[in-house]
């Protein structure tokens, strides 16, 4: 299995036609023999306030070979391609395991792409976004962090994030040795925030076109 995450920055003056793409397309792609799964995303920073509408995003898994997305590339301003093989897989999207289940023996010692993605409680949102906040704040600078951005179905309720990092090593001391994440991962069960959960760990093979669109940086040593 392959897995792409394309990401679009598209003119201000393209969105409506962005949104017609963005409908169109969806299911264009899920009748596509080689595509076993696909999500057309909205992106932005780490709240619901933060959507971009100059920036949209895909998350596809191919059965052979991947193929460019012409439609939109012919649309974008610029365009990053980051291709996946899944590490780690663990919970579902829309009832599906879309990454498979990955064999846990597996080692990469190259960059790693996270995906959380989580469908929130309704009457839970308000404090996971409380929650939320101070962990988004140690994001910048966190050593070994190339590029992180907010993913979505939709600005409520749909919360999703894409974070890539220099090592495995990186994000392990981010997700348990930074006090405010722990502190979310701890209340996770307790707070019952999540309706659906995924959780995705990926090698990176390959960053194709323009890595500034998804804000790469090198990051600290």
């Amino acid at each position: 299995m392959t897995v792409t995450f394309d990401v679009w920055r598209m003119p201000r003056t393209a969105l409506p036609r962005v949104l017609w793409l963005m409908a169109r397309e969806r299911g264009r792609l899920r009748r596509t023999p080689a595509v076993n799964f696909v999500k057309l995303l909205g992106t932005g920073g780490f709240g619901p306030a933060t959507a971009n509408a100059g920036r949209w995003a895909a998350i596809t898994t191919w059965a052979g070979p991947p193929a460019p997305l012409h439609r939109f590339d012919a649309l974008a301003a610029r365009h990053c391609r980051l291709t996946l093989s899944p590490l780690a897989s663990r919970g579902t999207w829309a009832g599906r395991e879309p990454f498979g289940r990955p064999d846990p023996q597996r080692r990469h010692d190259g960059p790693v792409a996270v995906l959380t993605r989580a469908r929130l409680r309704p009457t839970r949102a308000a404090t996971f976004w409380r929650a939320i906040g101070p962990v988004a704040a140690t994001l910048d600078g966190a050593p070994g962090l190339h590029a992180a951005l907010g993913v979505g179905e939709a600005p409520i309720g749909w919360q999703g994030t894409v974070s890539v990092w220099a090592t495995s090593r990186d994000v392990t001391a981010f997700a348990y040795r930074t006090a405010q994440h722990a502190n979310v991962v701890e209340q996770t069960p307790r707070q019952r925030w999540y309706a659906e959960e995924l959780f995705a760990r990926f090698a990176v093979l390959d960053v194709a076109g323009d890595p500034g669109v998804i804000g790469w940086v090198e990051g600290p040593a």
